[in-house]
C-alpha cells in the first residue's frame, strides 16, 4: 500500500536533469499548458508522471497535469487509481478492448496497432476535456529501437519526433523521456517503489519491436556509445525527421 511517505520523495537528480534538458530543449511545456500522461501502468509512464508532477510543483513554469488509461481486458487499474489519488493527480480510465480487436482482424503487427489506437483514444480525449498536451512515456531506448525498425524494415533512417504537433485533434505530442535510458527508468522506479502494474498484452516478448531489442542490445555490447551516436545522428536528419532544436 503506498503511503504519504511515498508521494514526498523526489525524482532523482540524474534522471530529473535528462528529463529537465528535453523539456528545455524542445521547449515541451510553457505556461498555462494543460498536460494530459497517458499512463500505461508500465515503469516508463508512472516515472513520467512522478516526474511532470514534481516539475509541475517546482517549477517557475505552470502547468496543470492529468492522467488517462486506456484498460484492456484483465488490466488491474486500482495500484493506479491509488497512486493518483495519494499525488491529487486527477485520473480517468476509459476501457478498451484493443486485444479482442487485435485477435479479430488478426493483425500482423499488434504492437503498433495497440499503440496506435491507444494514443488516438487518448488524444481524441484530451482535446474533448481542454488539454493542448499529451505525454508519453517513451524512452530514449525506445527511440533507438525505432529508429532501427525503419532502417530494418522499412529502408528509412528515422524515429519518432520528440515533440509533434496531431492536427487532426490540434493536441502535441511531447516525449519528455526520449533523452532518459530504461535502465536508468527501471532503477528509479524500483527506488520510489512506484506501484508498476503487470502487463496484459498476450502478445508481450514476442513482436518484432522485441526482437529489435535484442538485437540493439547485442550490437551495445559492441558500441558502448551507440545511443548517443544514433541521437547525433537524429539531431543531423534533413528536413521533418531531425531532432534538431
Amino acid at each position: 500500500m503506498l503511503t504519504e511517505n511515498f508521494i514526498n520523495q523526489p525524482l532523482c537528480k540524474s534522471l530529473r536533469r535528462k528529463i529537465g534538458q528535453a523539456l528545455s530543449n524542445w521547449h515541451m511545456i510553457d505556461s498555462g499548458d494543460r498536460v494530459l500522461v497517458g499512463l500505461s501502468g508500465g515503469k516508463d509512464s508512472l516515472i513520467l508522471l512522478h516526474a511532470l508532477n514534481d516539475f509541475s510543483q517546482r517549477s517557475p513554469v505552470k502547468f496543470s497535469l492529468a492522467a488517462l488509461s486506456v484498460k484492456l481486458t484483465g488490466m488491474d487499474t486500482a495500484p493506479l487509481e491509488n497512486y493518483c489519488a495519494l499525488q491529487k493527480i486527477p485520473y480517468e480510465i476509459i476501457e478498451q478492448p484493443i486485444i479482442e480487436i487485435i485477435n479479430s482482424r488478426q493483425e500482423k503487427s499488434p504492437c503498433s496497432f495497440c499503440a496506435n489506437m491507444r494514443r488516438g483514444i487518448i488524444s481524441s480525449w484530451a482535446a474533448q476535456n481542454g488539454f493542448n498536451k499529451l505525454a508519453l512515456g517513451h524512452s530514449l531506448d525506445d527511440a533507438v529501437e525505432t529508429f532501427f525498425m525503419n532502417l530494418l524494415h522499412a529502408g528509412r533512417a528515422k524515429s519518432f519526433q520528440p515533440v509533434a504537433h496531431m492536427s487532426r485533434t490540434n493536441v502535441t505530442v511531447i516525449r519528455p523521456l526520449v533523452l532518459s535510458s530504461e535502465a536508468a527508468i527501471i532503477n528509479e522506479a524500483k527506488r520510489l517503489g512506484l506501484p508498476v502494474i503487470s502487463s496484459a498484452c498476450p502478445f508481450a516478448g514476442h513482436t518484432e519491436r522485441q526482437r529489435t531489442r535484442e538485437f540493439v542490445f547485442e550490437l551495445k555490447k559492441r558500441i558502448p556509445d551507440l545511443y548517443s551516436k544514433i541521437i547525433n545522428a537524429l539531431e543531423n536528419l534533413n528536413g521533418l525527421e531531425s531532432w534538431k532544436y
